[in-house]
């Protein structure tokens, strides 16, 4: 039986979710195509075939990253805050939890891609677009349909808010102490209280803010 017949992916999930496992076990220096090929029991020269440079795999390998973070944030699933932003603050608690708790091997990959980003201008603008485009836009989205005045900047602190909790505890020192969604719950309906607004003002007042 091959490989992509006994796990359901297609070889070039097969691929990258290997290169996402290596950089996790070996680092940035333990992506070669041949460890690739490899770690996903693959013959050797298949991922050559996929992904000819190394900076094709690299940008193949953020494309899959961000696939499998989009599955496990569900950003797409989260309610309107028009429907009362108890429901999003559940939602977000949920999903942060969810990452931090089953999926920090993710987070570990993308912290080797992102500072290997910073020495790749190429790799930069791929990170960058792919991260605009799944994450970034439809945070400023969220943003905004909650009543945001200023959607960008109120989503960047909401990202550097979720960025500090889950490189803290993916590879910081409270690692061993992961907050439970309810104390995610609380730190989100805070934060967002304190850039939308206290119940009664403003447009958390018709929004549901418990």
């Amino acid at each position: 039986m091959t490989a992509r017949a006994a796990t359901g992916r297609s070889r070039p999930e097969l691929i990258t979710d290997a290169a996402l496992a290596l950089l996790v076990e070996r680092g940035m220096r333990g992506l070669t195509h041949r460890a690739v090929d490899e770690r996903a029991g693959l013959p050797q020269g298949s991922t050559s075939n996929y992904a000819r440079t190394r900076q094709a795999l690299l940008e193949a390998t953020v494309r899959r990253l961000a696939e499998r973070e989009a599955a496990v944030l569900a950003l797409n699933e989260i309610p309107a805050p028009s429907a009362g932003l108890d429901g999003t603050v559940g939602a977000l608690a949920l999903a942060l939890h969810r990452h931090l708790t089953h999926h920090r091997e993710l987070l570990v990959a993308r912290y080797e891609l992102g500072l290997e980003a910073t020495r790749r201008p190429e790799l930069r603008e791929f990170y960058d677009a792919t991260g605009r485009h799944r994450f970034r836009e439809p945070l400023n989205a969220l943003m905004a349909a909650a009543g945001s005045r200023e959607p960008e900047r109120h989503a960047l602190s909401l990202v550097a808010w979720c960025e500090g909790l889950m490189f803290s505890c993916a590879t910081g020192s409270y690692h061993s102490s992961v907050p439970s969604e309810e104390e995610l719950r609380k730190g989100f309906i805070e934060l967002l209280r304190g850039m939308l607004g206290t119940p009664g003002a403003g447009a958390s007042a018709h929004m549901g803010w418990r």
